[in-house]
C-alpha cells in the first residue's frame, strides 16, 4: 500500500520519537554485544508501530469530527423557530374558562387545551352543528416565550375560518364587548351578508389574545350579535397563579352589557370601521 504524504510525515515524526528503543552506538557500551539481526528487528518494529499509529490517527480524525458535529445537532435543532407542530394537547390540564348561556345551546361544544414547551397555553372552544360541521370557535391564548416565533394572528384566524382556502382577511367593522372594542374580520371577497365573521381582541396587561370566528346567524347583524354575546358570556373558572388574569375578568364583568346592546356599532366606529363599508381597509 502506498503511503500518503500525511501518513509519511506522521511516520517520520513518530519514528523519531521511538528512536529511544534502539541502542545508540555512540553512547552505549552494550552496542557490541547486540546481534545485528536484533538491531534490525527493533528498527523494523519501531517503524511498523509508527505507521500503525499514523493510520489509526488518520482514521480517527474524521470520526472525531463526526462526533463533534453530532453533539452540536441538538443545539441547532433547539434554535429553530417553534412552529405549529410544537403545540400539544394537554389532556390533564384543568378547564380555565366557560361560555355560559350562549345562543349556541343547540350545538355540540368541545373544549381543548393546548400547551407549548416555551410556556404558552391556548384554551379552545368549538361548536358544531348536527352535521358535525364547525359553526363557531373561540380561543383564549396566553403566550409564553414562543410568542416571537409565531406568525400574525390574522393569518391564524384566516386558516381556522377556511382551512381549504388561501384567502386573506379584511376589516369588517368593530363590535363592543365587556373586554372593550373588538375588531371584526371577514375573508376577502366575502361581502355576502351571510359570510362568516372573524374577530380578535388583544389585551396588553396581562397579555391575552381572544380570537375566533362565527357563522351563527342569518345575516351580518345577527352574526355581530353572536360574537358580542359569545365574548360577554366568556367567564373565568380559575386563574391559577395569575392574579392579573383574575383582575382582568373582574373588571370586564363590571362592564358587561346586554348582548343586543353590545352588538350595536361601538361609539368609536367611523365610516372606515362601520359594518357596511369595510372594504376600504383592504386585506390584512
Amino acid at each position: 500500500m502506498r503511503e500518503t504524504p500525511s501518513i509519511q510525515r506522521l511516520t517520520i515524526a513518530f519514528g523519531r520519537s521511538m528512536h529511544c528503543l534502539s541502542a545508540d552506538p555512540a553512547n552505549s557500551h552494550y552496542t557490541a554485544r547486540i546481534h545485528p539481526a536484533l538491531t534490525s528487528f527493533a528498527g523494523e518494529l519501531c517503524g511498523t508501530l509508527a505507521r500503525l499509529v499514523a493510520y489509526i490517527m488518520t482514521l480517527a480524525l474524521p470520526a472525531l469530527g463526526f462526533i463533534a458535529l453530532w453533539e452540536q445537532l441538538p443545539d441547532a435543532t433547539a434554535m429553530e423557530p417553534s412552529g405549529k407542530a410544537a403545540w400539544s394537547l394537554a389532556e390533564r390540564s384543568s378547564r380555565a374558562f366557560a361560555v355560559s348561556q350562549f345562543n349556541l345551546h343547540d350545538k355540540t361544544e368541545t373544549y381543548e387545551i393546548f400547551r407549548h414547551p416555551e410556556g404558552g397555553r391556548k384554551d379552545l372552544f368549538q361548536w358544531s352543528g348536527a352535521d358535525k360541521k364547525p359553526v363557531a370557535e373561540l380561543e383564549v391564548y396566553r403566550p409564553g416565550s414562543e410568542l416571537n416565533h409565531l406568525g400574525p394572528a390574522i393569518a391564524e384566524i384566516a386558516g381556522r375560518m377556511d382551512p381549504d382556502s388561501l384567502r386573506e382577511l379584511e376589516a369588517a367593522g368593530v363590535v363592543d364587548s365587556k373586554f372593550g372594542t373588538v375588531t371584526l374580520l371577514r375573508l376577502v371577497g366575502g361581502a355576502d351578508t351571510r359570510a362568516c365573521l372573524g374577530f380578535v381582541k388583544r389585551v396588553d396587561e396581562p397579555y391575552v389574545r381572544i380570537s375566533g370566528w362565527s357563522c351563527q346567524g342569518d345575516n351580518l347583524p345577527a352574526r355581530r350579535a353572536s360574537i358580542s354575546c359569545m365574548l360577554n358570556r366568556l367567564t373565568l373558572l380559575g386563574a391559577g397563579n395569575d392574579p392579573k388574569l383574575a383582575e382582568l375578568f373582574a373588571r370586564a364583568e363590571l362592564r358587561r352589557r346586554d348582548c343586543t346592546a353590545s352588538a350595536m356599532p361601538a361609539l368609536s366606529a367611523d365610516w372606515l370601521t362601520g359594518t357596511d363599508n369595510p372594504q376600504l381597509r383592504g386585506a390584512f
